[in-house]
């Protein structure tokens, strides 16, 4: 099998513009690589969907990823993660490097959140998996992890992004019993990065909102030294995909990456 090389490009992919939070934050810290972004747009929100059905999608983005000669292929969407990183990985075998956003995480919060109550907040379908309470309690660190399905919040992201529209909706979840009394929260959905200002504003006092594209990114760059793969000539250049055109999409990379985008349609089959 032919090692990647070092020029070749990260794909990433998430169901809409969440995962622009952890592509601008790889473009922030990895400033000379090269960066293919698709968003099936034509399947969001991934959180309300079968398990059988995200595995499906994630292959065939998977295998588009490949097919445009990536390096690593990183599934910026927690859903995604939750329910299909094994079997993207299984597809894509040592072809290319394939990361998830849950691993990286976890390891954050065994660094620095021992012996701590945790918050967390995502889709029903990562909430349902349960799969960062059994990574964290299979660590041992006194991690105490409370979650909460906020399944509606992603749509509103791509429709309304962090307009007022939200805060209603935002009432309604983070009043809910099981998420006081935290030390800090996960915001285990990448599109939630994109309201994270008005989240902390519904907390009376100061709790920690922690925001994982950072996280990702840092992890991103590790990989890559470990392996020898940074690019480290020329600058960055990004190409976007959809599954399908919306003008959210289109305005949010635009607003992410301060830039007119150009999105080129690849429809995923249903």
């Amino acid at each position: 099998m032919t090692k990647p090389h070092s020029s070749q490009p990260i794909g990433i992919f998430d169901s809409g513009i969440g995962g622009l939070t952890v592509a601008q934050a790889i473009v922030k810290c990895l400033p000379k690589e090269n960066i293919i972004y698709f968003g099936d747009t034509a399947h969001l929100p991934y959180g309300d969907k079968s398990t059988a059905a995200i595995q499906a999608y994630s292959i065939k983005i998977a295998h588009m990823l490949m097919e445009q000669n990536c390096k690593l292929i990183m599934i910026a969407c927690n859903t995604a993660s939750a329910v299909a990183y094994e079997v993207v990985k299984e597809y894509i075998a040592s072809k290319a490097i394939v990361m998830d956003v849950i691993d990286p995480t976890v390891l954050h919060l065994h660094q620095n959140y021992a012996h701590k109550r945790i918050g967390l907040i995502g889709t029903k379908q990562t909430v349902s998996s349960n799969i960062y309470k059994k990574k964290i309690d299979n660590l041992n660190a006194g991690i105490h992890v409370v979650s909460h399905a906020t399944n509606l919040l992603a749509s509103a992201i791509e429709e309304f992004g962090d307009h007022k529209a939200i805060d209603g909706l935002l009432e309604v979840y983070l009043s809910h019993p099981i998420i006081k009394n935290i030390e800090a929260l996960l915001l285990a959905c990448t599109h939630y990065p994109v309201i994270k200002q008005k989240i902390a504003q519904h907390y009376p006092t100061s709790i920690e909102i922690i925001d994982q594209s950072e996280i990702v990114a840092n992890a991103v760059k590790t990989r890559l030294e470990t392996d020898n793969l940074l690019n480290n000539n020329g600058t960055s250049n990004k190409h976007f995909y959809v599954s399908d055109y919306t003008e959210s999409f289109a305005n949010g990379a635009k607003l992410f990456f301060n830039e007119d985008v150009k999105l080129e349609h690849y429809p995923l089959w249903d």
